[in-house]
């Protein structure tokens, strides 16, 4: 940071004052006395004063104090025949004394009191102020000058977004991937910025708003940038939470003076992150409301479409959470297009893979559309933090490229947390390998399961024990003996254990596993229609009181049919129980075997594993 001279006044003046006063309380005092010439060697009586002047010693009298005190030259036998100053305090009425100094030829000397207190009073009354005065106009100064405005104290109803009048981002649509079809709406927005005679000519008008809606870290942001970078025109952004603020009415005047200057620099894009934070559905009732944000909410409907409009604004917003707005803020005329940015397949993984293996040094080993089938599920964001964790492991192997080990470890790492040290204890490491092998037999052996794609007994987050499965495409619909078959490989571990080592011991290992089994089936029941209850669907995903749904009944549903859907559950887990506990009883031998191996090895590949197994069954032909 440089250091100004208006910075070192601004520290020093706090240093300044304590010293100051510091000065004044104790050095001053002191440095009054000094500068007196009242002081003497020794103190004496009045009456001793008087025998020496009888006795015509005094040779010299200075007074001092109004004539409260007096320092005498004397000079007798008592005193050695030498002039010795001495200190006498005279009293109050003494009219006689000086008739008598008069009378034996003493030279009188009196010294006025100087009144220094008053003075130093005067001084510590002007300088305190004058000294406030001088740093509250340094820092008014030093706001205007970082601000641009009349100070922090007076800017709180200025917007605070970032304008840049030709955005240099350092992103183009070359880099955005995976998310083709959103970004063809921004590439025809930036055509219409660009030449809107194509559009105009036909009578189409330009897109007052776009709301980019999708799960984190699918390229919302990075989407902005790019059109940010590739528009050529004014660009304002924002984040939804800088609108709101404690004091009352900030929050709609930085509104107003956002959308002021954007209609002054127009044609623009305003881009504002997480509008959420601002939109959210008015008039919710529960939880305490926020008058500011909804008349913040107010404000910003009335800029986008009330009745003066907003001609040559562009509004573009992202969110994960379009559920929660306010139905106002999403209609034609605020917000014509919604566009949803998801979870890329396994051709927009590929693509993203693409875009980030640029700046890596990759083995030419390494296949990236193998990396691609193996991170379904993972967002843009995820894949861009698989390489570059890849890079980081192979960096501290002191590697020269990235091979498919790290690329591995880094998916590792990434689903299931730090490698952690592998077990020791031969009775734990056991129990462990029979629960993972129960996971992965199962699977395997299942027809609508996926495929195993590793077994390890080395540690990783909370897990002591991980089985991997990897699905053979992306799945967007899921049959019911497909959600069956993975509450049965999820079962695997515990059945093992009730096999191997009897129900006494069976251990908490599953307590994960048998959460997600209760939810599948409860979903069976209540979601999807798959029970006895028939197609109904008796609860919905998304029911948050606080956003002012779901308010009316905690259930939906009678307490008869409550019941069922109890029994339904029971009876779907039951079955799917003892089918699991089938599976491990008739492949015992090839259980133990892999348990033997897998503590010797500590990690099975899934290739490795299948055609161990296809040495002594059949396996099913995977759908």
């Amino acid at each position: 940071m440089k250091l100004s001279w208006k910075n070192l006044l601004l520290w020093s003046l706090p240093i300044i004052i304590i010293g100051f006063f510091i000065w004044q309380g104790f050095f001053a005092p002191i440095t009054n006395k000094n500068n007196d010439n009242n002081t003497a060697n020794s103190r004496m009586t009045y009456g001793r004063f008087l025998e020496y002047l009888d006795m015509g010693w005094v040779k010299k009298v200075d007074i001092y104090d109004n004539g409260h005190t007096a320092v005498i030259e004397a000079i007798g036998p008592e005193l050695g025949n030498r002039i010795q100053k001495i200190r006498v305090e005279l009293p109050n009425s003494a009219p006689e004394l000086i008739n008598k100094l008069k009378k034996n030829n003493v030279d009188i000397n009196a010294h006025p009191t100087k009144n220094t207190v008053a003075f130093w009073n005067l001084i510590g009354n002007l300088i305190f102020p004058l000294l406030l005065i001088t740093g509250l106009i340094f820092l008014f100064r030093r706001s205007n000058s970082t601000s641009g405005g009349p100070g922090q104290a007076m800017s709180f109803g200025k917007s605070k977004a970032l304008f840049q009048m030709e955005a240099k981002t350092g992103i183009i649509f070359d880099d955005v991937a995976g998310i083709d079809e959103a970004k063809e709406e921004f590439e025809e927005i930036v055509t219409f910025l660009k030449k809107p005679e194509y559009f105009t000519s036909v009578g189409a008008k330009i897109p007052k708003g776009v709301l980019l809606v999708g799960p984190p870290g699918t390229g919302k942001t990075l989407l902005a940038k790019a059109i940010a970078g590739e528009a050529s025109v004014p660009f304002f952004s924002i984040s939804g939470s800088e609108f709101v603020e404690m004091f009352v009415g900030v929050g709609a005047s930085r509104v107003r003076d956002l959308f002021k200057k954007a209609k002054e620099n127009a044609p623009c894009i305003i881009f504002i992150d997480e509008i959420d934070a601002v939109g959210r559905q008015r008039g919710t009732g529960i939880g305490g409301g926020n008058d500011e944000r909804e008349q913040t909410l107010n404000q910003l409907l009335t800029e986008m479409d009330g009745f003066e409009g907003n001609t040559g604004v562009i509004v573009v917003a992202a969110t994960n959470r379009a559920d929660i707005l306010d139905s106002a803020l999403l209609r034609p005329g605020r917000f014509d297009r919604q566009v949803s940015v998801d979870i890329p397949d396994f051709k927009g993984r590929l693509s993203i893979l693409n875009v980030h293996a640029k700046n890596k040094k990759i083995n030419e080993e390494v296949s990236l559309n193998i990396i691609a089938r193996r991170t379904p599920g993972f967002s843009g964001a995820d894949l861009a933090n698989l390489l570059n964790e890849a890079a980081i492991l192979t960096a501290r192997k002191r590697k020269n490229s990235i091979t498919l080990n790290e690329i591995d470890e880094a998916i590792d790492r990434i689903i299931a947390g730090m490698e952690g040290t592998p077990l020791i204890d031969s009775k734990s490491k056991k129990l462990i390998a029979y629960h993972e092998i129960g996971h992965a037999i199962v699977g395997t052996l299942l027809k609508d399961h996926e495929n195993v794609q590793k077994v390890t007994l080395i540690p990783r987050g909370q897990a002591k024990g991980l089985t991997w499965f990897s699905p053979s495409e992306d799945q967007n619909l899921i049959s019911r003996s497909q959600i069956k078959a993975r509450i049965m490989g999820a079962l695997g571990g515990r059945a093992a254990e009730e096999i191997v080592f009897g129900d006494a011991e069976v251990t908490t290992g599953a307590s994960n596993d048998l959460q997600q089994v209760t939810s599948m089936a409860r979903q069976m029941v209540t979601r999807f229609g798959m029970s006895e209850i028939g197609p109904l669907s008796l609860e919905n995903e998304d029911s948050n009181p606080f956003l002012g749904r779901g308010m009316q009944n905690a259930n939906e549903y009678s307490d008869e049919i409550a019941i069922k859907i109890d029994r339904q559950i029971y009876d779907i887990v039951q079955e799917c129980h003892i089918k699991t506990l089938e599976i491990i009883k008739n492949n015992r031998v090839i259980i133990d075997k892999l348990v033997d191996m897998l503590i010797e090895k500590e990690t099975i590949d899934g290739q490795e594993f299948r055609e161990i197994i296809s040495k002594y069954t059949n396996l099913p032909q995977k759908s």
